[in-house]
């Protein structure tokens, strides 16, 4: 187990200790040591902003994408949802996107991981504070609050806690901001006063504006408003349609074409010096809704058995033992489940740097005594507890390429 104080700035430059970590295509065996692990330090989105900083020349960030060239004005549009296999194949949907795929229109494209798990709170998380999930402390969707014992949804921020003890890093936008840098978020008015917004994106101004259009006309005028310009903005139904509908649906295609011209129109007004990176917080998967695909843990004895809470989501689970069950816990959720999902310890699953390079000591406890990361087609699903999550057509969270890997796309003026 490896802990690290948390220090005054992030710092993205730290590296996966995990040589022995498969590529992508390697997956032939089951075991821990077997999972992708994110590219942290090198090609995750946790070193996207930091990069983009840096090369402003803010105090505080360090270049890690060292493949990426400095720019005055800097815009990432993040897509929730876009993951890069989906992209990649519906290119009558995104021509624009993927006409990015290649320099024809001075731009370039490639795919970069999320981060485990590959969700949005723990993604917008990694993005606006340049850590991995082990370091700004959000590492699922539900986790354990060390302090209640209780589950806390980190997307919606129940049940409420203090957000700046639960994060207490700095935003990369917050240093940006301070080093004077022009520095804005251009999302849903919803999302102005939220916690996550205020752990993973604050720092100088938001603007809340509903329609798409509105944000990228918007978008483009706060890039112009600074000789040195560091902008986000946000689109979230193409994630909405994958969940309610599936990634095989017209209302999903739907939104892909309507985003693709979303990013078109920021394109095409650019101000001079600037840079345009487009990405998303990551991919996902439909699931088919039958047993064999959907596993019930309200129905299954054996997954329940010596289990005080379970979080995350269907396919990235935290699993919270009883006191002095928690070896017995893994043992059971390895039969049952080992040849469907990767299966860890805490402790495994960090000395395997799912989480990053290093947990800090706040964090440690929030991640469970059992780590679950689905391999194959599958869900763990609790019908009684989290009975709209369980009906759920497109799912995410996982280490698969489908879900954990994710567009960067760059268009430059």
């Amino acid at each position: 187990m490896s802990h690290a104080s948390p220090p005054t700035a992030p710092d993205p430059g730290r590296s996966v200790p995990a040589p022995h970590a498969p590529h992508w295509d390697e997956r032939e065996s089951l075991d821990v040591g077997s999972a992708p692990v994110p590219e942290y330090g090198t090609g995750s989105l946790a070193d996207l902003l930091p990069t983009l900083a840096a090369g402003m020349e803010v105090p505080g960030t360090t270049v890690a994408m060292t493949e990426l060239t400095a720019a005055d004005r800097n815009c990432v549009f993040l897509i929730d949802g876009l993951g890069w296999q989906q992209l990649r194949e519906h290119p009558h949907e995104a021509p624009f996107m993927t006409s990015l795929l290649a320099s024809s229109r001075g731009g370039t494209g490639r795919p970069i991981t999320a981060g485990y798990p590959a969700t949005t709170a723990t993604s917008l998380a990694s993005v606006g504070t340049g850590l991995p999930p082990g370091a700004h402390g959000l590492p699922g969707y539900t986790v354990r609050d060390p302090e209640t014992d209780e589950l806390m949804n980190q997307l919606r921020w129940t049940p409420w806690t203090a957000p700046r003890a639960w994060q207490p890093y700095p935003t990369v936008f917050q240093l940006a901001a301070e080093a004077g840098v022009h520095t804005a978020q251009v999302s849903s008015p919803a999302f102005e006063t939220t916690p996550l917004t205020q752990v993973a994106l604050s720092g100088g101004t938001f603007h809340g504006r509903l329609s798409g259009e509105e944000r990228m006309d918007l978008a483009a005028e706060q890039l112009a408003a600074g000789d040195r310009s560091l902008v986000y903005t946000y689109y979230a139904e193409v994630d909405g349609k994958g969940h309610r509908f599936g990634i095989d649906s017209d209302a999903w295609r739907g939104q892909l074409m309507y985003v693709d011209r979303l990013v078109q129109r920021l394109a095409e007004q650019l101000p001079p010096r600037t840079a345009l990176y487009v990405t998303a917080d990551h991919g996902m998967i439909d699931i088919p809704f039958d047993e064999q695909h959907r596993i019930d843990f309200d129905e299954d004895w054996e997954l329940r058995a010596g289990v005080a809470l379970l979080g995350g989501e269907g396919r990235a689970r935290h699993v919270y033992a009883v006191p002095g069950a928690e070896a017995d816990v893994l043992t059971c959720w390895r039969e049952v489940l080992g040849e469907q999902f990767w299966v860890a310890s805490r402790d495994e699953a960090i000395a395997a740097g799912w989480f990053g390079p290093t947990v800090d000591e706040r964090v440690y406890a929030r991640i469970g005594d059992v780590v679950a990361a689905a391999r194959d087609d599958v869900l763990i699903i609790a019908s009684e507890r989290e009975p709209k999550e369980s009906e759920m057509v497109g799912n995410h969270g996982s280490m698969t390429p489908v879900e954990q890997l994710v567009p960067l796309l760059e268009v430059r003026t």
